[in-house]
């Protein structure tokens, strides 16, 4: 939800270009740890989990980018990215859990 929040405030013609990318990577977390629930094994669900990490990682550094575009302030940048990093590391230790 914050990536949707923050992107309404891009530019319009980022529409198609960073914008697009975010909201994708940002749809693609939820929905790959929930196609890895369905996976009958721990190591199935594990690739899932690995994928869903490495669009946080995707996000980060586009929120990066963003902001050396002057889309987001610094201060919004920081929120975002310790949002992010609690979320990476979360889902990495579950994912620790299923060896």
């Amino acid at each position: 939800m914050d990536v949707y929040k923050t992107t309404l405030n891009f530019p319009e013609s980022e529409k198609f270009g960073l914008s697009s990318q975010l909201r994708r990577a940002s749809v693609s977390v939820p929905s790959n740890i929930a196609e890895g629930c369905s996976r009958k094994s721990n190591k199935e669900f594990s690739r899932f989990l690995e994928i869903a990490i490495g669009s946080m990682y995707e996000m980060e550094s586009q929120l990066l980018v963003s902001m050396d575009l002057n889309f987001i302030k610094n201060d919004e940048l920081e929120l975002l990215l310790t949002k992010l990093s609690s979320l990476i590391k979360m889902t990495s230790k579950f994912k620790s859990t299923l060896r």
